[in-house]
């Protein structure tokens, strides 16, 4: 009994560990989130409470925004093949699989931009630019961007939310005419990164604590807002809002949706949704495996 009883603390320190960071790393991805350039002026009054929310990968672009990023770091000599190749595997079966183990989501905490360690926010941010006019410009789904035009156009603001780095969701979000993003915020001293995250990966529980607080600091009432995202790890955010919309959602996403009477919109059609879904799932893994070989690559 005292065995499980140990156990079962263990198991509440974890889970108020976990929650801590998703904390932290909401509040930090809200403060760092900056306004990009501001739109046209829209045809109706500004609606200064209402705003809409859209994750990225899947959702907003065919694909993952992060492998685009990690190819384009690739071809710039950031890690080579070899730093690659021993955990595409891995994360291939963790993709496919659709389901998400905690342990694996631990291992990535710190990690996610240890590559970059060393290397100043501007190159990085000049690099994103490039990376996007190259690799992810021609990826966007034309169906949710006018999703989020509408929004833009009845007066609110429009956010991305994703655990892309929060420069190169900045860049997405300006080049779409959106509002501003929240995304994974890096550490950094002086203009360089350490190659730490503050908090967590803008993932799951992170993303709801993110838009909690933006809406706090932008006075905006959740009620009114909306969310877009195609993954069933957004449902805390999805949750949070008036009105969620699952987009080219995944299968868990798509039985919640129906349970609770959310609207879905699905842009994929016939063979054209094959042909993305696969490199998607394995986009996403290859990333996440560049992630930790250059973590280990670097510890070296």
């Amino acid at each position: 009994m005292e065995a499980v009883c140990v156990s079962a603390w263990r198991g509440k320190d974890k889970s108020q560990e976990l929650e801590r960071l998703a904390t932290l790393a909401g509040e930090a991805s809200a403060q760092a989130a900056t306004t990009v350039a501001e739109p046209p002026a829209p045809p109706a009054p500004p609606d200064l409470t209402a705003a809409a929310f859209f994750d990225v990968d899947n959702t907003m672009m065919m694909g993952a925004s992060i492998f685009y990023f990690a190819r384009g770091l690739a071809a710039r000599k950031f890690f080579t093949s070899a730093d690659l190749a021993g955990f595409v595997w891995q994360q291939v079966k963790f993709r496919i699989g659709g389901r998400e183990n905690k342990a694996d989501i631990k291992s990535h905490r710190e990690r996610a931009l240890s590559f970059v360690a060393g290397r100043t926010v501007e190159e990085l941010t000049t690099i994103s630019e490039e990376i996007y006019d190259e690799l992810m410009a021609d990826k966007i789904w034309s169906g949710t961007r006018a999703l989020a035009q509408m929004h833009l156009d009845a007066g609110q603001r429009v956010w991305l939310v994703t655990a892309t780095p929060i420069e190169l969701a900045s860049i997405i979000s300006r080049r779409l005419g959106l509002t501003g993003a929240l995304g994974t915020v890096a550490e950094t001293k002086d203009g360089v990164y350490t190659g730490r995250l503050v908090g967590d990966m803008l993932h799951g529980r992170a993303k709801a604590h993110a838009v909690r607080a933006l809406a706090a600091r932008e006075g905006l009432n959740l009620k009114r807002c909306a969310a877009y995202s195609d993954s069933q790890n957004d449902v805390p955010m999805l949750s949070v809002v008036g009105t969620a919309v699952a987009v080219n959602p995944d299968s868990g996403l798509r039985d919640v949706a129906r349970a609770r009477g959310w609207e879905i919109r699905d842009f994929r059609t016939g063979r054209k949704a094959a042909r993305i879904g696969v490199p998607s799932v394995l986009g996403a893994g290859a990333l996440a495996g560049a992630v930790a070989a250059g973590i280990a690559y670097r510890r070296r």
